[in-house]
């Protein structure tokens, strides 16, 4: 005797249909419509996952972007941080170049070196290069040729990185970003050397350099921001940078300052000049 698989009901061990039920039985005591049902119920939870997947793919699908909107703006404050740091590095170095330059020659680098006539020949940033770890680059320059000749073409289009400011979106080419405050009793003033001394209001009051576009100075060109004609923070052919809020400058004393945009401009213009004798408080 053996029991019905769809009902139960015991049985013939040789009967291939239940008396009680009519069911058929298969030759291994098995009902087929169980068997079918068995395949159905399968379907349909094999149904079941893929409507759950298929949900789970939906709301995955709405919930990415989100986060993605949340966390973009961080990741990229996140990363202006770290450009806005490199780039304040970066001045840190040249300001230090400068100074190890006055210690070997006992003055600043003068804005340029002029040409036989008294024009614009060689720039500054040249002139430090040794100072900069860039002593290779330095001598391969020939200082008997304009900057812009063919002889120093190869020299041009090979900028260092120091140079640049990460943030700018003109970075990686021959356009430096950096230049100095030039003009009549500013630290850089024609071929005229400044000598520490000579900068009577005081090294951490007196401006060296700073930030400006990148889109128009080649890094060899003998060319600075002239503050007879560029003085505001405000103007994209003078001080300028790609930081929110206001722009980089190098003190006299090596260090690096941010300065807000909205800063006063006769504090400003004080801070130009190395002798002007003016009082500048908080900055």
């Amino acid at each position: 005797m053996k029991d019905c698989p769809a009902c139960g009901e015991e049985i013939q061990d040789a009967a291939r249909k239940c008396r009680f039920c009519g069911e058929m039985i298969s030759s291994r005591g098995r009902s087929r419509s169980g068997s079918s049902r068995r395949k159905k119920k399968s379907s349909n939870s094999n149904a079941m996952v893929w409507i759950i997947v298929a949900v789970a793919a939906g709301a995955l699908l709405l919930v990415i972007p989100c986060l993605i909107a949340l966390l973009l703006p961080a990741v990229q404050q996140a990363r202006e941080a770290a450009r806005r740091a490199e780039c304040k590095n970066n001045m840190k170095k040249i300001a230090i170049a400068m100074h190890n330059y006055h210690d070997t020659y006992n003055s600043f680098p003068p804005a340029y070196i002029p040409d036989e006539n008294g024009d614009p020949m060689h720039s500054w940033r040249v002139l430090i290069l040794p100072f900069v770890d860039q002593q290779a680059l330095y001598d391969q320059y020939d200082f008997d040729q304009p900057w812009d000749s063919p002889a120093n073409q190869s020299v041009t289009n090979n900028m260092p990185p120091i140079y640049a400011c990460p943030s700018n979106p003109n970075a990686g080419g021959n356009t430096t970003h950096y230049a100095a405050v030039y003009g009549p009793n500013c630290i850089f003033n024609g071929a005229e050397a400044t000598r520490m001394r000579d900068i009577k209001d005081g090294t951490s009051n007196t401006l060296l350099f700073g930030e400006v576009d990148g889109s128009s100075i080649p890094w060899t060109k003998p060319e600075d921001i002239d503050i007879a004609i560029h003085s505001t923070l405000t103007d994209p052919a003078g001080f300028h940078s790609h930081h929110v809020g206001g722009v980089h400058f190098a003190m006299g004393d090596g260090s690096v300052q941010f300065f807000s945009e909205n800063i006063s401009q006769q504090v400003l213009d004080a801070l130009f000049t190395r002798d002007g004798g003016e009082t500048v408080g908080a900055f």
